[in-house]
């Protein structure tokens, strides 16, 4: 039996991906928000649809959207949400978007929801309980070198410009294997055991709350790239799992 706000995060994430699907392929117009980033008018609806069915439920809750805005962002409980994260792949039309839903007690994200309804997949987890992919347990490798791990990097536009490119670079020479899957992706197969890392620079915290708590709840740890806990102004990841993520950070510092 899921808790009451894992269970409305799960609806919630059902009926956005029912108005996602509907809008889908539909050659929808696209508007420039003031940071150049899409949005559509499937957005906005999706995070209204996941909004009124949280508010329905717990009213004093606080929410934090990425379209329709913020109230009460001091409130004990906090939902985190980003309807289509991956705007520019939804409006491309190829499946690497998906809907994001957090919840956030007292600073501590507790409750994790990533549904990307076209590709076909949904995680979710809650502390201290446990993470499932499509329904399925899922957990970490145990991985614990280097050199046998898969890693995986995105949105590093930052990190290529700063002091921990010549590192990263580094790191790369001595993994496994290297790729970029990217979204939501990465962080599934992280909490699924089938890669040991993922690196991200250039992320909000409505992009990666949800993922946190899936690949905290699968075993894993998430931190920005200094190592720090999230919080609502975290714009980078260091997610690995438990035996490889004090090693990876030690690399790329």
């Amino acid at each position: 039996m899921h808790s009451p706000f894992l269970a409305t995060a799960l609806d919630a994430a059902h009926a956005a991906a029912a108005v996602i699907r509907r809008y889908y392929q539909r050659n929808l117009d696209v508007v420039l928000k003031a940071d150049k980033s899409p949005v559509t008018q499937a957005d906005v609806e999706t995070e209204q649809t996941i909004r009124d069915i949280i508010g329905a439920r717990f009213p004093d809750h606080g929410f934090y959207g990425e379209e329709t805005g913020q109230s009460a962002l001091d409130a004990e409980y906090l939902w985190l949400v980003d309807p289509i994260d991956g705007t520019k792949a939804f409006v491309r039309e190829y499946p690497f978007f998906s809907t994001q839903i957090a919840l956030m007690h007292r600073g501590r994200l507790i409750v994790g929801v990533s549904s990307a309804p076209v590709y076909g997949e949904v995680a979710y987890a809650e502390i201290g309980v446990g993470a499932w992919l499509d329904d399925k347990p899922i957990r970490v490798s145990e991985i614990d070198s280097i050199e046998a791990a898969a890693v995986s990097g995105g949105n590093l536009k930052t990190l290529a410009s700063g002091p921990r490119w010549s590192r990263y670079g580094e790191l790369v020479a001595r993994v496994n294997r290297i790729r970029g899957y990217g979204d939501f992706l990465h962080y599934h197969l992280l909490a699924s055991g089938k890669l040991e890392a993922v690196i991200e620079s250039d992320v909000n915290i409505l992009d990666i709350a949800a993922l946190a708590v899936i690949v905290e709840a699968a075993g894993g740890k998430f931190t920005d790239l200094d190592g720090r806990p999230l919080d609502l102004q975290t714009t980078s990841v260091l997610a690995a799992n438990s035996r490889l993520h004090a090693t990876l950070l030690s690399q790329l510092s």
